[in-house]
């Protein structure tokens, strides 16, 4: 059996479904009742309160650990999950983490999640560790002005970075869960190419076949449309990435074709499978 927390989400939704496409027994956690594909066991749990989470790793040997927003905040102690995950026999664990780690290494949550990564590593059990930078998801924050105006509104439109596909994170994530050759491996995951802001905008009008038009916006009207779904602090984060990347903040990384033996997907491929959020 194989746990996937966050099974709801951009990255455990296409894990959970290339599992049990392979044949694997998965439990899918998530905080709510959801859909889940045929076959696959689904567990309501908070991972804030670790206890909860004892009935999804029961009879589990493996667990892709994905931590939701609140577990980064202050007073919170992730590592319980790690603990709860060994006392119920889970042999191999998968952490998502983060680039910032390495790059950025001195924020509040990167410290945290370096933290996090140390006790993984020491907790005697096999493990995989998964560091993206940014995904090509994230530009479904312009869906609803693209629908409604046909307008990208963000700062840095000349910025690029190498942002990710979650489906590739995804496979590679299953790969790290099933394969023994992997273990011990940290992976830094990007895309095959850095993209600005204005190239995604020109990639999602060609899908659309209409005319989308960028507006730049300044790092203060920015910030404060972050702010309404984000703590500050995270915005801040963001916009500093975002708009003035360190040299390993921009280097494409070779590990997720090290892993799947091919390119990442482009954000172009990334587009034609969701372009029905910008119609």
């Amino acid at each position: 059996m194989i746990v996937v927390t966050g099974a709801t989400g951009n990255i455990g939704r296409p894990l959970t479904r290339a599992l049990a496409d392979v044949g694997r027994q998965v439990t899918a956690v998530s905080r709510r009742v959801a859909e889940v594909p045929d076959g696959v066991r689904h567990v309501v749990a908070d991972l804030a309160e670790p206890a909860s989470l004892e009935p999804a790793l029961a009879g589990a040997k493996a667990l892709f650990l994905l931590l939701s927003g609140d577990l980064h905040a202050v007073g919170a102690n992730p590592a319980d999950i790690i603990e709860k995950a060994a006392t119920a026999g889970v042999r191999r664990v998968v952490l998502l983490s983060s680039q910032g780690v390495t790059t950025r290494p001195f924020g509040t949550t990167r410290v945290a999640m370096r933290a996090l990564e140390d006790t993984l590593r020491e907790s005697g059990l096999e493990w995989a560790v998964l560091r993206p930078g940014g995904f090509d998801s994230n530009a479904l924050w312009w869906a609803e002005s693209v629908r409604t105006r046909q307008v990208v509104a963000a700062p840095f439109g000349d910025v690029g970075l190498p942002i990710i596909d979650p489906a590739d994170i995804a496979e590679v994530a299953a790969a790290c869960l099933l394969e023994d050759r992997f273990t011990g491996g940290v992976y830094d995951l990007t895309g095959p190419e850095a993209i600005t802001p204005r190239q995604q905008t020109e990639v999602i009008a060609a899908a659309l076949g209409t005319p989308v038009r960028f507006q730049e916006l300044t790092r203060e009207e920015a910030k404060a449309g972050m702010t309404r779904s984000m703590p500050a602090e995270l915005a801040d984060d963001t916009l500093d990435i975002i708009g003035a990347p360190t040299p390993a903040e921009v280097r494409v990384s070779p590990d997720v074709e090290r892993v799947l033996g091919r390119a990442p997907r482009s954000f172009a491929d990334w587009t034609a499978r969701n372009i029905a959020a910008f119609r």
